[in-house]
């Protein structure tokens, strides 16, 4: 199992600038990819952006492209999402989520892939 914890979160203005940090202990060499999703109120889980472990470059949400940047440092099992130019519709609930293996046949975006996730983290934009 690998345990997932989320942090940096909060509420910003539109066209502001958010971190968000995910932690990843346990069984981390078995990760196969990792990867951010949201769920806004009345929504479906959207992945937003998924990188495999060990190599190849990150997949983004159409809707987020240009303005977020996932980066992973495997040394310390981290994975940090860098989001700027905040829009009012990116408010949702943010998950951390790893790929244990096992969907190897679904998109790496798909939330049916991941196998573990965090308890999540909220991000509010105003306008």
């Amino acid at each position: 199992q690998v345990q997932l914890v989320e942090s940096g979160g909060g509420s910003v203005q539109a066209g502001g600038s958010l971190r968000l940090s995910c932690a990843a202990s346990g069984y981390t060499s078995d990760l196969k990819l990792i990867g951010w999703f949201r769920q806004a109120p009345t929504k479906g889980r959207e992945g937003v952006s998924t990188i495999y472990i060990g190599g190849g470059g990150a997949v983004y949400a159409d809707t987020v492209k240009s303005r977020f940047t996932l980066s992973q440092d495997n040394a310390k099992n981290t994975m940090n999402l860098q989001m700027n130019s905040l829009k009012p519709e990116d408010t949702a609930m943010y998950y951390c989520a790893a790929d244990l293996g096992g969907g190897d046949w679904l998109l790496p975006t798909d939330p049916r892939r991941f196998n573990s996730w965090g308890q999540g983290t909220q991000v509010t934009v105003s306008s």
